[in-house]
């Protein structure tokens, strides 16, 4: 059974940026509950390992001023198959540009035909956020940049540890 009030924004967050906690917010605002899914994606190759994304994931909402509307859960199926476990029936995807526009509008296309009972939500994405793409966040990073315009000091923190090889 699914609920239109509960919604599932998915995601690597690899890093979480202050553009995905902008999105989980406004979402939280607007649903019931939202349930932030965290996708396996080894494929991807993450920066960040599925458990440390998770944890660092669930102590960015923590500081929301929704947070105890918004859970988190990792997923590692079809994205249809997550929403349906989680008992959403909203699918919430964050958009910054007609780019992002083209592909989420595919991958809405995909989900309707798999489970019309499914909607699909677009946010857009506030426009301090736009230009914010984790894996433009991770190469600034890798080049000794700062990223503190982009993530938490937190998630500052957890990648550079992890870029440099120290222990967190």
């Amino acid at each position: 059974m699914t609920d239109r009030r509960i919604g599932f924004y998915p995601g690597t967050f690899d890093p979480i940026t202050f553009g995905h906690l902008d999105v989980i917010d406004r979402a939280a605002a607007l649903f019931d509950h939202v349930v932030v899914g965290v996708a396996v994606n080894d494929a991807k190759g993450p920066l960040l390992g599925f458990e440390e994304r998770r944890e660092l994931i669930e102590r960015e909402v923590a500081t929301l001023p929704h947070n105890d509307r918004i859970s988190v859960i990792g997923f590692d199926t079809l994205l249809v198959d997550a929403v349906r476990q989680a008992g959403a029936g909203t699918v919430i995807r964050g958009l910054r540009s007609a780019g992002d526009f083209d592909f989420e509008t595919q991958l809405s296309g995909a989900l309707r035909r798999l489970a019309p009972e499914i909607e699909t939500v677009f946010l857009l994405a506030s426009e301090s956020h736009r230009t914010t793409a984790s894996r433009i966040v991770k190469e600034i990073a890798r080049l000794g940049g700062d990223i503190s315009p982009f993530v938490s000091p937190m998630t500052a923190r957890l990648v550079r540890a992890k870029l440099t090889g120290e222990q967190r």
